[in-house]
């Protein structure tokens, strides 16, 4: 069963997994909402913080050093589980890889919530489950990209954010109807629901096509032939006659041939050839970017900082922020298929600096305790720089990540690249209480100038890769003749334009002969090669 888009056939199962596979973005999303909350629940703080009067709530709180730890560790377990999650996805295949990693994440949940009264065993259990998550984080989206037609691969990729931004939101819900219990059922509930959506994960991806290009390079093209064939939604028997299932088939195989004869390992991600160590450090980058642009200090902290901007419900608060992360990032769906990767980045990078520098300066200049006009503000200030990021950053850099890295090397370099993003994840959770009570909320301002430079980054080294196979983008970054700020117009050979390759696409229902320029990738990467 398929509908058609710009002329080209698209099946269900396509959606299908991308919505399923990014039930791994919905379990990052909300283990991330669900701590913001919980620090601040009166069961949590007796069992787990420091109090001066044992059984009085008003006397409890934690240390700087045990919040800290308490919401980093986490990242700890997710930065392990992002290097894990390549050799992982790739030994055992991505589907089964992921739902290894669900139950990896279960564990950690059961851990949590038999905690009683020792906050170090409550701290572990975030640590494994985190390093089911990390290793979901890094196998999600590429499973996403090796598996989505090329049309519409930037918009099922970006439900992984989609996903998470959900995550976060339902678990501000759901902490905000558990909050009043007046036992550990108001955390432990939150907390163990997770357990839910790993089951939905585990078992239902095992129900879905495996990655064409994994199939190919363990020589099951036949099998890779179907899988092809289910989320074009062109039935089984016409598979290998139908010509976009036939073109695609040649030149997955030509690239996996090719690759097989140079095998990436570890080290090859740091090789300059192909510009493959440009790509690592790019990926790597443009991950940390993502976290420096300060939104998890919201995600995580939200509750607390708006509590102390003066605030009755800070719970609510967060809620409005879920909301509008969420809600806005259908939007980033759309501009990121709409108009490219590049551009929203950048522009993305400016309107986030621009608003975090009125929250910063309006909590620098006056107090919002006494100030009740300049809170309100703050928390506007707050929900721009989310809206900015839902439709820029959040889902734009998941993107790609899933399709800037050549095959033979993609698993090692998203792992790479994921692990730079958990690890500035964890030194964010772990420092910012240090920070926030050293520097108040001139922290923005740090955040604001790491989103002008983010912007830079993009501007300056960003390759334009939409509506381009993932071959295609591996031979624009090898063209010496592409540089970033030209690479929108840049397109394979046999087109003169990205604007004629996207034409002549839509115009292959003509069922026109395969060009010869399915193999042109491993022959363009063969001969870059032997001429360096």
């Amino acid at each position: 069963m398929a509908f058609y888009f710009h002329g080209l056939p698209i099946g269900w199962v396509a959606i299908m997994l991308a919505l399923l596979a990014s039930m791994g973005g919905f379990i990052f999303g909300y283990d991330t909402g669900q701590i913001s909350d919980i620090l601040l629940m009166d069961d949590f703080l007796l069992r787990f913080a420091t109090c001066s009067t044992p059984g009085d709530v008003s006397t409890c709180s934690f240390s700087t050093v045990r919040e800290g730890l308490i919401v980093s560790l986490l990242s700890i377990g997710t930065l392990v589980g992002a290097l894990l999650g390549a050799p992982i996805a790739d030994m055992f295949g991505r589907r089964y890889a992921m739902s290894t990693e669900c139950v990896v994440f279960t564990i950690g949940v059961i851990i949590q919530i038999t905690s009683e009264h020792v906050w170090q065993q409550f701290a572990v259990g975030r640590l494994i489950s985190g390093l089911g998550v990390g290793a979901l984080s890094a196998a999600v989206p590429m499973y996403q990209a090796e598996t989505a037609p090329s049309q519409i691969r930037g918009t099922l990729t970006a439900t992984y954010q989609l996903f998470i931004t959900f995550g976060i939101l339902v678990a501000y819900c759901i902490s905000i109807g558990t909050r009043n219990l007046a036992n550990s059922a108001s955390w432990r509930i939150v907390v163990g629901v997770g357990i839910l959506w790993a089951l939905i994960l585990g078992i239902g991806i095992l129900f879905m096509p495996e990655s064409p290009r994994w199939l190919a390079a363990h020589d099951r093209m036949e099998e890779a032939q179907y899988s092809l064939a289910r989320s074009r939604g062109i039935p089984k028997e016409e598979a290998k006659s139908h010509y976009i299932i036939v073109r695609e088939v040649e030149e997955i195989n030509a690239s996996v041939q090719y690759e097989k004869q140079v095998r990436g390992g570890w080290i090859d991600c740091f090789k300059p050839q192909n510009k493959t160590l440009y790509r690592t450090l790019l990926g790597m980058s443009l991950q940390s970017l993502q976290q420096l642009t300060g939104a998890n200090y919201f995600f995580y902290y939200g509750a607390t900082v708006f509590k102390a901007v003066g605030l009755s419900d800070s719970f609510v608060t967060q809620i409005i922020l879920g909301t509008v992360n969420f809600v806005c990032t259908f939007g980033g769906m759309y501009v990121l298929e709409r108009f490219g990767r590049r551009r929203p980045l950048i522009i993305g990078g400016i309107w986030q600096s621009a608003w975090l520098f009125v929250f910063a300066a309006a909590g620098t200049a006056v107090d919002p305790t006494t100030h009740p006009g300049v809170g309100k503000l703050m928390i506007v200030a707050a929900c721009m720089f989310i809206w900015g990021y839902a439709m820029t950053w959040a889902p734009g850099v998941w993107i790609l990540i899933g399709e800037t890295f050549p095959t033979r090397t993609r698993a090692k370099q998203g792992s790479l690249s994921t692990a730079a993003n958990w690890i500035w994840n964890f030194l964010l959770a772990f420092f910012t209480p240090f920070i926030s009570s050293a520097i108040s909320y001139r922290y923005g301002f740090v955040f604001a100038a790491c989103n002008l430079t983010g912007a830079v980054v993009v501007y300056f080294f960003l390759y334009e890769s939409s509506n381009l196979s993932l071959e295609s983008v591996n031979m624009m970054y090898t063209d010496p003749n592409c540089k970033p700020w030209t690479s929108r117009e840049w397109a394979p050979p046999g087109y003169s334009s990205r604007q004629d390759l996207i034409d002549r696409t839509r115009a292959a229902e003509a069922h026109k002969p395969l060009a010869s320029g399915a193999l042109e990738e491993g022959r363009t990467e063969k001969s870059s090669v032997e001429g360096s």
